[in-house]
């Protein structure tokens, strides 16, 4: 959908994640096994609960970037309370990590990202588009992190476009 580079680290599993529903289109990625392969989703009941936990997800990217949800969606960390994560502490230079306790499921492997980038500072940077109709998951890389849609040259010129046109309508009522 844009240009821009992927998220960093575990991030880009959730973009990904959330970016697998094109809004405008409707096109749903987790609707063919090509599309799960990459998230080793089986058909069935993993799919409707990684269709739940990525619109809990777009809600999370959406209050990054300072708006309300687009949808009801069960609370992330519902979602995220059946994915426990354990701490790892490597024994040669004492570093610690968090991993999943277990691994296979989606959601263990999200939530360890988040763990990841919330220790990172990143996890505020991933966001969602402001553009009702596309909502697509975006690093924001800008200095001051106020990006707000997920490509200057579509969403962003579309919405300066609507907004350059209201003002000339409400200019020429006056």
């Amino acid at each position: 959908m844009n240009d821009r580079a992927p998220a960093p680290g575990g991030l880009a599993l959730i973009q990904a994640l959330v970016n697998t529903l094109d809004l405008e289109s409707g096109a749903d990625a987790l609707e063919t096994a090509e599309g799960c392969a990459p998230f080793c989703l089986a058909p069935g009941a993993e799919v409707a609960a990684a269709r739940e936990l990525r619109e809990s997800l777009r809600v999370a990217c959406l209050a990054h970037a300072g708006h309300g949800p687009h949808a009801v969606a069960p609370p992330l960390d519902q979602l995220l309370s059946a994915a426990p994560l354990l701490v790892r502490v490597d024994a040669e230079d004492g570093s610690a990590s968090l991993a999943p306790a277990d691994p296979a499921p989606l959601v263990s492997r999200v939530a360890a990202a988040i763990a990841e980038a919330v220790a990172a500072g990143t996890w505020t940077r991933l966001k969602a588009c402001e553009a009702p109709d596309c909502h697509w998951a975006y690093y924001d890389r800008s200095p001051a992190g106020r990006s707000r849609w997920c490509d200057m040259g579509v969403c962003g010129a579309r919405a300066k476009m609507r907004a350059y046109r209201a003002r000339k309508g409400a200019a020429g009522k006056g």
